[in-house]
């Protein structure tokens, strides 16, 4: 629980006490590698955060293609928030693409921390404005920058993705073909 209380103590001051009481209601699980952790069509009731690991956030289209949107790794909340928040379905998958230890928040214990804790509404409102700038800057990633930009940038937002996720899933986060992410590849070398 080390790494989430730093996270936390990071976002808001949060005596001993506080932090005990909001920690006593989280969960320590480990997911295989391929595990499911938040399917579709599911309301979320939980906030994962990640001690280690590496969870694909996946959307699949009408024919069953799946789409990568989101990588998140150590010391990040991951979960479809914006379901999350308005209780309905997902349409993501949260799958791990390692062994991945998280400690699961569940959906009572934010209730819980946004009525008990001093700061609780403001840790609240930072999770989600990281979640808000990281998808805008996705959307600009996607349409003002080019393939070749987007490649070089992932490693600035995702370090060590290369060796960590399957080449046609970084491929479907860029928005290009795995045979376009080995050209760039190759033009890099």
């Amino acid at each position: 629980m080390e790494q989430v209380r730093a996270a936390i103590r990071q976002m808001i001051a949060i005596s001993e006490e506080e932090m005990g009481a909001f920690l006593k209601e989280c969960q320590v699980k480990v997911f295989p590698k391929k595990a499911i952790l938040s399917p579709p069509d599911r309301i979320p009731n939980e906030i994962f955060f990640i001690n280690r690991g590496i969870i694909r956030v996946v959307i699949s289209d009408p024919g069953g293609t799946e789409h990568t949107i989101h990588f998140a790794t150590e010391n990040q909340f991951i979960a479809d928030y914006s379901a999350f928040m308005q209780h309905i379905p997902s349409m993501y998958s949260l799958q791990a693409l390692e062994e991945t230890e998280v400690v699961v928040l569940p959906r009572s214990l934010i209730e819980w921390g946004y009525q008990n804790l001093k700061q609780g509404d403001r840790m609240g409102r930072l999770v989600a404005e990281y979640y808000f700038i990281y998808h805008d800057n996705r959307i600009k990633n996607m349409y003002a920058r080019t393939p070749k930009e987007r490649y070089d940038n992932i490693t600035q937002v995702f370090p060590d993705i290369h060796n960590r996720a399957p080449q046609h899933m970084i491929a479907s986060y860029l928005g290009i073909t795995p045979v376009h992410l080995s050209r760039l590849k190759r033009a890099k070398a």
